[in-house]
Parts: C-alpha cells; sequence; structure tokens
C-alpha cells in the first residue's frame, strides 16, 4: 500500500513490468514480469513456465475477515517465506521479494543472503529486515521518478488518496497462496494439481475476486512472473537460425526490452529543467496566457463531462 506518511525513504514504483523486470535485473535475478490483459489458458500458455503473479488492486482498510478474505483462509504454519510490509511505498519491492522467497531461481548474492538470514525470523521481523537492506531501498527507488520540488512548509490541505496495494499469488506445497504483507498471515486458497500447472486454479480464484468490484472497474492490474525467455529463444535459434516462429518471437522480445529500456530512463530523468525552459520559451513568444486560457476551459470541459457521467 502507499502513502504520504512512515515511507522511511521507500518512494513510490509504477505498476509496470518494465519496472519489475529491471528491479529483477538488479537483484541478479533471471526472471522478467509480463502484463496481463487476459487469464485465458491460451495466453497463459504462450507464458509458461510461470512462477507467480503480481496482482494490484484498489486498498480499502478493513476489506479482508478475519480468516483471510476473498475465498482463502489464514495459514499460520505456512510452510514458505512470507513478510510483512513494515512501511508504506514498499508493497512493490515486497511483493517482488516474498515471491522470490517460494522460488527456486538463481539470484544476485546481496538478496540471496537477506532472504537466508530472514527466513528463521518472523513475519514482522522478516519485514524489518527487508525494509531496512540498504540495497533493497536503492533498487526500489532507481526506478521512481526524482522529487524535485518539495511543499514542505507550505502548510496545504492533505488530500485524500485512492491507495493501491501488490500482493502475490503462486504454488507452495502443494497449494495456491496469497502473499499479502498486510494481512498477519499467508492465505491459502485451494490445492493445485500434481501436474504442475497451477495457473487455472490462481486464474478462478483472481477472476473471483475480481468479480466482487463493480462493472466496469478498472482498480486492478495482474503481471506474471516468468523465466527470462531470452537464454533459450536464442539457445534455439543457434540450432534453427531460419525459424520465422522463432525470429518473430525474438524480435518482439528484443522491442520490448528496448521500450523498458527508454521508458524507464525516462523515469529517472529530471524533466524540471525542460518543463522551465520550455515555459520560458513560451512566454517569450507571448503565447503563455493563451495556453494557460485554453488548459483552463480544457479542465472545465473534462470537470463538466466527469458531473455528467456520475449523475448518469
Amino acid at each position: 500500500m502507499s502513502g504520504d506518511d512512515d515511507s522511511s525513504g521507500w518512494q513510490l514504483t509504477e505498476s509496470d513490468p518494465g519496472v519489475f523486470s529491471e528491479l529483477l535485473r538488479t537483484l541478479g535475478v533471471p526472471l522478467v514480469v509480463d502484463e496481463l490483459w487476459s487469464m485465458d489458458p491460451d495466453g497463459l500458455a504462450i507464458l509458461q513456465p510461470i512462477s507467480a503473479f503480481i496482482f494490484l488492486f484498489k486498498y480499502v482498510a478493513g476489506s479482508s475477515d478475519a480468516s483471510g478474505g476473498a475465498g482463502g483462509a489464514f495459514d499460520p504454519d505456512f510452510p514458505g517465506f512470507f513478510a510483512h510490509q513494515t512501511v508504506n511505498n514498499a508493497c512493490a519491492t515486497l511483493a517482488v521479494v516474498n515471491a522470490l522467497g517460494n522460488i527456486d531461481t538463481e539470484m544476485g548474492k546481496d538478496i540471496k543472503d537477506t532472504l537466508e538470514f530472514a527466513r528463521e525470523l518472523d513475519p514482522q521481523s522478516r519485514g524489518m529486515v527487508l525494509v531496512s537492506s540498504l540495497f533493497l531501498r536503492e533498487a526500489h527507488n532507481a526506478l521512481s521518478p526524482p522529487s524535485v520540488i518539495s511543499l514542505d512548509g507550505l502548510n496545504l490541505p492533505k488530500r485524500t488518496e485512492d491507495a493501491y496495494h501488490f500482493v502475490v499469488y503462486l504454488p507452495v506445497a502443494g497449494s495456491l497462496y496469497e502473499l499479502d504483507g498486510l494481512k498477519p498471515h499467508a492465505v491459502r486458497h485451494a490445492p493445485v494439481p500434481s501436474s504442475g500447472d497451477w495457473t487455472g486454479v490462481a486464474a478462478e480464484t483472481i477472476q473471483a475476486r475480481i468479480a466482487t468490484y463493480p462493472p466496469g472497474a478498472i482498480h486492478f492490474s495482474l503481471m506474471a512472473v516468468r523465466p527470462d525467455p531470452l537464454p533459450m529463444l536464442q539457445a534455439q535459434l543457434v540450432a534453427n537460425p531460419t525459424d520465422e516462429v522463432l525470429l518473430a518471437r525474438m524480435a518482439q522480445e528484443e522491442e520490448k526490452r528496448q521500450r523498458w529500456a527508454f521508458e524507464n530512463a525516462l523515469r529517472k530523468a529530471n524533466h524540471l529543467p525542460l518543463i522551465h525552459a520550455l515555459v520560458g520559451a513560451l512566454a517569450k513568444s507571448g503565447g503563455l496566457d493563451a495556453a494557460v486560457a485554453g488548459a483552463k476551459e480544457k479542465m472545465r470541459q473534462r470537470r463538466a463531462r466527469g458531473q455528467d457521467m456520475d449523475e448518469d
């Protein structure tokens, strides 16, 4: 969950597969994250093997019941790794780390040592260890927009904004679990098939949760965590260098990574000098007043449309 207080130096991050994939790369983990637009079997089959799902939703305080909520039940004896969220704004990285603690994969020394140390602790202490890790906070903040303007000391009225929260769904010890750092325990939902394809059970569970929102609601997003497909594609192309299907998939993966790199570079940049220069140039040309008036008129029209929609 994100908020203005008790962030302890953790900044807001975007719900974007490029951000999560870059975080995993920084941690030395050979996994990537892809956004999902549906959970139909054919769509999921393209991304297999899937290690975990990251689910973003609009957080409502007190929305879960004492037994776990969302059709599951708390498991105080959860056999895997589960850490509590102890500061605001850290839920994205906490979701990733909670997933990594239950996935058999390679990882960098820092995150591996941290997980091994925290594994013997209780969930609350694990959460404290994670948010106290300087390398983890730096990796988290690296893709957050820089804070170039401070409003401290202006005594502006506080605005209440919607809060969003990340949780993880993945299989552990033969069952589908939900790992939500704001809950006291991991939530056990249902057994998964012994065949190993657990994503169908996860799809039913997540779709049931989405169905609790009003029709047409867009207060959530879903991403899949999976092994990086590039090494496998490269090995297959060595054996079949003219395979058009492999070449198309490789081109798609490379284009996606180029887009991620470009967008992540924009996230890291301080755009204030550019904005200042553009506004100054507009003022010198005599077009600033007209631009401001036009922007105000567009905002007035947008608010009017919003009121009409509310009345409907």
